[in-house]
């Protein structure tokens, strides 16, 4: 005869696959990267004939890159990291 249609379902639960904890660690790379790029913006000249030292400053060339590298540690951090984790 017929299988039995009487098999209990249970009721699917969805979750996130990232927590709170996560997503504020994403908030804080991101705010990272953007800073980075910000700082790293400007110092151009108005005239193309005219040479402008300011874009070799440290603000440019050490700091803004830095700051976008660690923006992007931190958000491979909030990815792999698991908050449900027993300690």
């Amino acid at each position: 005869m017929g299988k039995a249609k009487n098999k209990q379902q249970t009721p699917v639960r969805r979750e996130f696959v990232f927590q709170k904890k996560n997503y504020f660690f994403m908030f804080i790379g991101l705010a990272l990267i953007s800073l980075g790029f910000i700082l790293m913006s400007g110092g151009g000249s108005d005239d193309p004939n005219v040479f402008n030292p300011e874009i070799y400053n440290f603000r440019r060339i050490r700091l803004a890159p830095t700051l976008v590298l660690i923006g992007l540690g931190v958000e491979i951090y909030a990815i792999l990291l698991n908050p449900n984790k027993k300690k």
